[in-house]
């Protein structure tokens, strides 16, 4: 059977990463209710939500570290076997490297665990140490090295065996700008050779710069889930205003909400229906409009309404 990313690059419709009603419980603590949602071969993913909604949880159970009291857990159209998370690539929560061991023989040694043959996996350790700017360090112990590249270490475990998928729970923590561009490049680089990539960040901005599509987890269910696009399309059109005039004038409109007010103006939330052009002439009527366009959200902003309210 070919790979999942080799069915991807051949145009192939293929199954990549499904999760089905998973629930979980620690003791009385719900922390999966029915999360579903899956992610295909060259899709990136990003998993967000505040903590304790249940995102290293869910990883956990893609890695079988956690056993749902609940749902399936899928890849290729088939429940998740063993053989097939050695071709995952997992970066968890808790970094889990040996701080004594060199770093050329540390990535070389989960290469190995991997199935790797001796030649290849020292190759693939050099190789991934180079190309997330550790070259030269090889013989270092990971004692020695700053936070930030113990990341990158951990971050060449994961990838060192070409994984069909890669599961990264917060990989840019830690992280100098120069760091998030490097890693940024490779998962799209993973990505556009069909590995299925699921990374879950409090960095917003990151994500939607990143992702082609998010999932946002709140109290253990999936409260959304699409590309930004799809998720502008769930919540009310913002529209924002600035008027030369005292404030006070959007008092007498109908069907909006201030969900801001600044030096920028005030942003106005929409109901359904609502008359933007009555809206504008009462602007104009308060004194000169100096901007009024519908405002496009960020992640930053579609999270704040979705989850904080």
């Amino acid at each position: 059977m070919s790979s999942p990313a080799a069915a991807y690059l051949a145009g192939v419709p293929d199954n990549g990463l499904e999760l089905a009603g998973l629930g979980h419980r620690f003791g009385e603590l719900q922390v999966l209710d029915g999360v579903s949602f899956a992610v295909d071969p060259g899709e990136i993913v990003g998993l967000v939500g505040r903590n304790g909604a249940g995102k290293t949880t869910t990883m956990r159970a893609v890695m079988a570290i956690v056993h749902p009291d609940l749902g399936t857990v899928e890849w290729h159209a088939h429940l998740i076997t063993a053989d097939d998370r050695r071709r995952f690539g997992y970066m968890p929560e808790e970094r889990g490297l040996y701080a004594q061991m060199r770093l050329l023989d540390q990535v070389t040694y989960f290469a190995r665990l991997h199935g790797l043959a001796p030649g290849d996996a020292h190759a693939r350790a050099s190789r991934w140490l180079e190309r997330l700017e550790l070259a030269g360090r090889g013989e270092d112990k990971l004692v020695a090295l700053s936070h930030g590249n113990q990341q990158r270490v951990q971050l060449a475990v994961a990838l060192v065996h070409d994984p069909e998928l890669l599961v990264l729970d917060e990989p840019f923590s830690g992280l100098d700008p120069a760091a998030v561009d490097s890693l940024s490049a490779v998962l799209r680089e993973r990505a556009q050779a069909g590995t299925a990539v699921l990374f879950s960040s409090h960095q917003l901005e990151l994500v939607e710069r990143i992702c082609d599509r998010i999932v946002v987890l709140e109290g253990g269910r999936v409260l959304a889930d699409g590309s930004l696009a799809e998720l502008r399309k769930r919540l009310p059109a913002q529209l924002r205003v600035k008027v030369d005039a005292p404030p006070g004038w959007t008092k007498a409109l109908r069907g909006v909400q201030i969900a801001r007010s600044d030096e920028d103006g005030v942003l106005l939330t929409l109901a359904a229906g609502a008359d933007t052009q009555s809206i504008l002439r009462a602007a104009q009527e308060a004194g000169p409009v100096e901007h009024f366009a519908f405002e496009t959200a960020g992640l930053i902003d579609l999270y704040r309404q979705m989850v904080i309210g």
